[in-house]
């Protein structure tokens, strides 16, 4: 499916993009691991691999607490202060080793030269993510950067999406979307948005491909094609 033509919009291309964060623009994992790790040890829990945290993360904080812990203590306390510990800890430690990926430079750069409108929704809390963005995208503008906010539902419920949209004054019929696990690619589906797939980040082809993917992506600049 990889490089595959993609159904055109109105007018031959599509208009604007929506970023997914974690995994599409920016290598978040290791920090992720390294501060989840950290937070269980300090409840004297058992930590996991880094790679584990590829399915771990992607759909909210709650849920990750939720994987992370033993089978036994996922009650909704635990949860919790393995949530608020989480944010203590990595609110000190989230530029450690987390980039950009490469390309992405590169991309964000062409996609302003050609006057493309872009955006960026994660399920990360909402603070981290306008932080995050500022320190290492700071150099281009978003239309809206939004994470997860207790006013809306988390992805895949694509009402946050469909917020951008709006602010964007494009339809979602003209709206790219990327992101890297199926939780993105049902969120581009449930808001009618081109759902692409990148397979740089955290999660398998399959998984993409199972949720909704118009079309795969191997690297940044192969989103241009559709823009």
């Amino acid at each position: 499916m990889a490089g595959e033509p993609a159904a055109r919009a109105p007018g031959g291309r599509l208009a604007g993009v929506l970023f997914d964060l974690d995994g599409t623009l920016l290598d978040t994992l290791e920090d992720l691991a390294d501060s989840t790790n950290r937070c269980l040890a300090r409840l004297g829990l058992p930590s996991h691999p880094s790679e584990a945290y590829r399915y771990f993360v992607g759909d909210g904080l709650g849920n990750l607490a939720r994987r992370v812990l033993p089978a036994g203590l996922r009650d909704p306390a635990t949860i919790e202060e393995l949530k608020e510990l989480f944010n203590r800890d990595y609110s000190g430690h989230w530029a450690d080793k987390t980039r950009p990926y490469e390309g992405i430079a590169g991309l964000l750069d062409e996609l302003a030269a050609r006057g493309r409108p872009m955006a960026i929704l994660s399920n990360k809390p909402h603070a981290f993510t306008v932080e995050m963005v500022k320190h290492f995208l700071g150099a281009w503008r978003f239309s809206a950067v939004y994470g997860a906010r207790d006013s809306h539902p988390r992805k895949p419920d694509p009402a946050a999406a469909l917020e951008i949209s709006a602010e964007m004054q494009l339809p979602p019929a003209r709206m790219l979307y990327a992101g890297d696990t199926g939780t993105d690619m049902q969120t581009a589906r449930n808001a009618g948005m081109f759902a692409v797939g990148v397979l740089w980040g955290f999660r398998p082809r399959a998984e993409l491909e199972e949720s909704g993917a118009r079309v795969l992506v191997s690297r940044p600049e192969e989103l241009l094609a559709y823009l």
